[in-house]
């Protein structure tokens, strides 16, 4: 079993910056591959970015590639989000997720935290 409280979130401007973190209990997070997703109301769970056990591999959605940056602190147990240059688009609640192998696909994601919102005015 793997436990994941996720931190991070607010209400911003738009061209801010946020930093999401996700905190592991249970298994050592650097077992598994994790990844962060979004969703937004009325909509689907949406990627946005994951990365591998060791750190060596990450990937990003087209539209926060260049302005969003994950990493992980094996040591801390603790994987982050980076988010600049926010938009009024990225609103949504952000969840991340530890599995198994690194999926742009939610459902091959075991473990999920309880998601924190971000909003971002215009």
């Amino acid at each position: 079993q793997v436990r994941l409280v996720g931190s991070g979130g607010g209400l911003v401007q738009a061209g801010d910056s946020l930093r999401l973190s996700c905190a592991a209990s249970g298994r050592p997070v650097s077992m598994v591959a994790m990844g962060w997703f979004r969703q937004a109301p009325g909509t689907a769970r949406d990627f946005v970015a994951a990365i591998s056990w060791s750190g060596g591999s990450t990937y990003y959605a087209d539209s926060v590639k260049g302005r969003f940056t994950i990493s992980r602190d094996n040591a801390k147990n603790t994987v982050y989000l980076q988010m600049n240059s926010l938009k009024p688009e990225d609103t949504a609640v952000y969840y991340c997720a530890a599995g198994r192998t690194t999926s742009y696909y939610p459902n091959d994601y075991d473990f999920w935290g309880q998601g924190t919102q971000v909003t971002v005015s215009s």
